[in-house]
């Protein structure tokens, strides 16, 4: 496991800041030892949970033509019929994932395919499992079209404490199913929108990892 090229600069950043402040605490407040005590345990622990945040498993890609993968690590929210109006204006099904502050938060392409569409939404930070926040928030939307011409829509949506969606995608590229689509910082969630067709395979309260859990299939 290493720290994902998102989080480097950052960890290096609270690194410098939180030993600054704890030599500071050492040199001129020595008067109450237990209170550098307890701000360098602090510290410390913060740190770990940022580095933690920003970790980059390692794992191998698995590859399968017909089958969609989860795009991200987390809980399954929402499996729904819905209406899709902002590219395919249609029904499809909504597969959410909720990912916590504790989850991996690196997205990852669900198929193999072209990206045939992409826009950036700026927007609001609401709280990421509210159904809204999928048309409210800040977001990003992905449309994929594999090798038969199926596509498959995935969106990336900030939460109350996210405040930077980062997405890799540009139209016309083309991508490997499980390379990296991008990375959400702090709690947020990945809505994948699937043909009327496709056979979902977990259900809501599911746990899934990204490039491992096998969400749906298109056979």
């Amino acid at each position: 496991m290493t720290i994902h090229k998102e989080g480097r600069a950052i960890v290096a950043l609270f690194f410098i800041v939180l030993a600054a402040i704890n030599l500071l605490m050492y040199f001129f407040v020595s008067t109450f030892p237990a209170l550098t005590w307890v701000l360098g345990v602090a510290s410390l622990l913060f740190l770990l949970f940022i580095v933690r945040f920003f970790r980059k498993p390692n794992r191998t890609l698995l590859q399968e033509d017909g089958v969609i993968y989860a795009p991200a690590d987390g809980t399954v929210l929402v499996i729904e019929e819905t209406d899709e109006s902002e590219f395919f204006k249609d029904k499809r099904i909504q597969v959410s994932i909720f990912m916590s502050v504790w989850n991996v938060h690196i997205n990852w392409f669900p198929i193999s395919g072209i990206i045939k569409y992409f826009k950036y939404h700026p927007g609001k930070f609401l709280v990421a499992r509210v159904p809204k926040s999928s048309s409210l928030n800040e977001r990003t939307t992905v449309v994929l079209e594999d090798k038969e011409n199926r596509q498959i829509l995935v969106r990336q949506i900030a939460g109350i404490v996210a405040r930077r969606i980062i997405c890799y995608a540009k139209e016309g590229k083309e991508v490997k199913q499980n390379s990296e689509l991008g990375f959400i910082r702090f709690g947020s969630r990945v809505d994948v929108f699937l043909p009327l067709d496709a056979k979902v395979e977990v259900k809501v309260g599911d746990k899934t990892t990204g490039t491992r859990t096998r969400l749906a299939n298109l056979y």
